[in-house]
């Protein structure tokens, strides 16, 4: 699956719906964020069961203002809703692939008794 665009319209559809969601925060400007974005998009290759959304930073600043962020780029992983991971700066490829994996295998009962 391809990368999908997230904007205030339709990031609350995509949240609710069951399932990972994963979310890169990224601007134009941001060099780190274009190294990553190769990454991230080969990743959403292999993972068509994940939707991948990105945030324009620049053009979403509700988004970005509503998530916390101030360090580019910010990934956050969300599963049935939750966040289960947000943290800034870029990543490798296999560490991405760590943390998909670790999605995947959390206890979604044991992360709603958390909240």
């Amino acid at each position: 699956m391809a990368t999908v665009e997230l904007t205030e319209d339709n990031l609350p559809e995509i949240l609710n719906a069951p399932g990972i969601v994963i979310i890169d925060f990224w601007a134009g400007w941001c060099i780190p964020c274009r190294v990553f974005s190769r990454i991230y998009e080969s990743m959403s290759t292999k993972h068509p069961d994940i939707v991948f959304g990105k945030v324009n930073t620049e053009v979403e600043l509700n988004l970005t203002l509503a998530f916390k962020v101030t360090t580019l780029p910010t990934l956050m992983v969300f599963r049935d809703g939750h966040v289960v991971y947000a943290q800034p700066g870029a990543m490798r490829s296999r560490d991405l692939a760590h943390l998909i994996g670790a999605a995947r295998e959390l206890d979604m009962d044991e992360v709603r008794r958390r909240r």
